[in-house]
C-alpha cells in the first residue's frame, strides 16, 4: 500500500499536495484499490468556491459510484482533463498522473487539520 509521507490525507481517502496556496488533490492508492477499475471521473465544480467536506465530483468504478469530498475550502481552478479519456490513470498512478483537481486554498491553516501519512496508515490498518 503506497502512502507517501509528504502528503496530507482525509478520512474520505483523498490526498493533498501543497505548493504555496495551490493544492493538488486526488484519491489514495487504498481508495482506488477498494473501488476497482475506474471508468469515469466527473468534476463539474470547476471555477467554483466550495467549503471543506462539500462534494466536488464523483468517481465511477465498474462496481460503484463514489462522491469526492473537498478536504479544505477553496476555489477549484483546474481539472485533470486527461482523466476524461484515460480514467484508468487513477488506478495506475493515483499520486501522479491520476491527480484530479487543483484548488486555490482559502486558508492554509486548514491543512493542519488533515491527517499525516502515519495517521492515514492507522485509519486503513496498514
Amino acid at each position: 500500500m503506497n502512502v507517501p509521507d509528504e502528503l496530507k490525507y482525509t478520512k474520505d481517502h483523498e490526498w493533498v499536495s501543497a505548493k504555496g496556496d495551490i493544492l493538488t488533490i486526488g484519491i489514495t492508492d487504498f481508495a482506488q484499490g477498494e473501488l476497482g477499475d475506474i471508468v469515469y471521473v466527473e468534476v463539474d465544480t470547476l471555477d467554483e468556491i466550495l467549503e471543506a467536506e462539500e462534494v466536488f465530483g464523483t468517481v465511477e468504478a465498474v462496481k460503484t459510484v463514489s462522491d469526492l469530498f473537498l478536504p479544505v475550502a477553496g476555489e477549484i481552478i483546474e481539472f485533470n482533463d486527461s482523466l476524461e479519456d484515460e480514467p484508468e490513470k487513477v488506478n495506475d498512478d493515483p499520486y501522479g498522473a491520476g491527480w484530479m483537481i487543483k484548488l486555490k486554498c482559502s486558508n492554509l491553516a486548514d491543512l493542519e487539520e488533515l491527517m499525516s501519512a502515519d495517521d492515514y496508515k492507522a485509519l486503513i490498518g496498514v
